[in-house]
């Protein structure tokens, strides 16, 4: 199977195209800059804005499936740049779906928890979206234009949430910075009325490669198996890696400026997702597990 992914450089990006490559698949990524990624296959630098050269790109290598975790996750940079929000996470989407329509290629595109407003979570896939943010917003948009520019059969919208992995790719990822922090002795705040699905990277490409391979339709949850505020998280990393506990700062939200609002009650229900995959989300003693890992062997 051909595979274009987007966002090849990133978290997840990286991740998916060494599982894809694994498999056997062939695969384009595409990404800013140059390429970061080892690995045999074919890479394009491509701003996901610019909606020509990103269709020529595509057109070019005709994939059988696309899979879309790339786009601006900066949740407070949206909020500060609304155009560059809509740009990477509206414009760029409907692009990707012309395109998958026009070469019958499957879409499987990332969201987000942040399409719930946090109010009653953990949410099931079948739950009303009420985002609130421009970051949420333009999330919201990018999966209503996947909706109206393809036919049900042709795509995948797999929301995910908090998605950590080490090391670092350039930006820090919640569990980066958080197991950093601890390490360096530095006392760390989390909030402890955020109540969130925590995520590993390699679990989360997983879950989106077999749905891309399967050509899954509809509406999917690819997150942490376990559903919990941020404050037990941090509590739970210092266990694993034996940090001190002390050093985890409970706050709460309404005490810190945030220039963007953030679901305080969120979550996905992962059941269906679990029920219907072979990768099924991990929990998070698993998922820790993984990160104790990836530090061990990258100091």
């Amino acid at each position: 199977m051909r595979v274009a992914v987007t966002g090849s450089n990133g978290l997840v990006g990286r991740r998916l195209v060494a599982q894809l490559l694994a498999a056997g698949h062939e695969v384009l990524g595409l990404a800013r800059g140059e390429r970061r990624v080892p690995g045999a296959f074919a890479y394009a630098a491509v701003d996901l804005a610019d909606g020509a050269l990103l269709t020529t790109t595509l057109t070019g290598f005709r994939p059988d499936a696309i899979i879309n975790p790339g786009g601006m996750t900066d949740v407070d940079g949206c909020e500060r740049d609304p155009v560059a929000a809509y740009d990477a996470n509206v414009s760029a989407v409907a692009t990707l779906a012309k395109v998958a329509r026009t070469l019958t290629a499957h879409l499987v595109h990332v969201s987000t928890d942040y399409v719930f407003d946090g109010e009653d979570g953990p949410y099931s896939v079948d739950a009303k979206p009420n985002p609130r943010g421009t970051y949420a917003l333009t999330k919201h948009a990018g999966e209503q234009t996947v909706k109206a520019l393809l036919p049900a059969s042709q795509w995948t919208i797999a929301r995910t949430a908090v998605v950590s992995g080490w090391p670092s790719t350039g930006k820090n990822n919640f569990g980066f910075w958080l197991i950093s922090s601890l390490a360096q002795g530095k006392q760390v705040p989390l909030f402890e009325d955020q109540w969130v699905s925590t995520s590993h990277a390699t679990n989360v490409a997983a879950m989106l490669k077999e749905l891309a391979e399967r050509r899954l339709p509809g509406l999917w949850h690819t997150c942490g198996a376990e559903v919990m505020d941020r404050v037990t998280f941090g509590r739970r990393v210092c266990e694993r890696f034996g940090f001190d506990g002390a050093l985890i700062r409970p706050s709460r939200m309404a005490n810190v400026k945030l220039a963007s609002p953030r679901p305080a009650r969120s979550g996905l229900d992962v059941t269906k997702t679990t029920q219907a995959l072979e990768a099924k989300p991990w929990s998070v003693a698993r998922a820790l597990d993984e990160l104790f890992r990836e530090r061990q062997e990258n100091p």
